[in-house]
């Protein structure tokens, strides 16, 4: 059914692509939610996240620019053939907040510093994201502190270096409040 679809999506994809692709599709939904909304711990949604975000990032990681230790046997196969297919599946499908509980108090807070720090500037008015920016609106809050955590201390290879810089000194109890921000959204 999913090879189905995949081939219907992608005129230029053959069906044995297809077939092929939509058993990568499987894998990804393991970690990244049957809907591509995710209910693991730590893990990004890619639903509802740019096409053109979910290339970059796929090739990053295949080409070793971006680490992922978790998606380095994932990506290592992947063709330039199959990266845009993956990335306009899950890009097509609605995002939902999943995962930890957003915490109203701290949303109020995150949003001044959101303001502050003027994230709509690159994720949009609505953090939805933007051809290569990804959308932060839904995304799980575990995640969101994770990344922020990460770009603020330096610590995401291959990473855009423009988030490093427009975090550089936030507090842990800030990040927070953003992360819960963006995912109300």
């Amino acid at each position: 059914m999913l090879a189905a679809m995949v081939f219907a999506m992608h005129p230029c994809v053959t069906l044995a692509q297809a077939v092929k692709i939509a058993e990568r599709l499987e894998t990804c939904k393991s970690c990244h939610g049957a809907d591509g909304n995710s209910v693991m711990e730590n893990t990004p949604s890619l639903a509802g996240q740019p096409e053109d975000f979910i290339i970059n990032q796929l090739v990053l990681m295949r080409e070793g620019v971006r680490p992922v230790a978790s998606m380095t046997e994932f990506v290592k196969d992947l063709t330039d053939a199959d990266i845009p297919v993956i990335a306009a599946y899950f890009s097509k499908l609605p995002a939902k907040l999943t995962g930890p509980i957003v915490d109203k108090d701290l949303i109020a807070k995150g949003k001044l510093l959101a303001e502050k720090l003027v994230c709509i500037s690159c994720h949009g008015k609505t953090l939805g994201g933007n051809e290569q920016i990804p959308r932060l609106a839904k995304q799980r809050v575990d995640y969101l502190l994770y990344a922020l955590r990460a770009f603020r201390d330096d610590k995401r290879p291959g990473a855009d270096t423009v988030m490093t810089a427009a975090i550089p000194n936030t507090s842990d109890a800030d990040l927070q409040a953003l992360a819960h921000y963006a995912a109300s959204r």
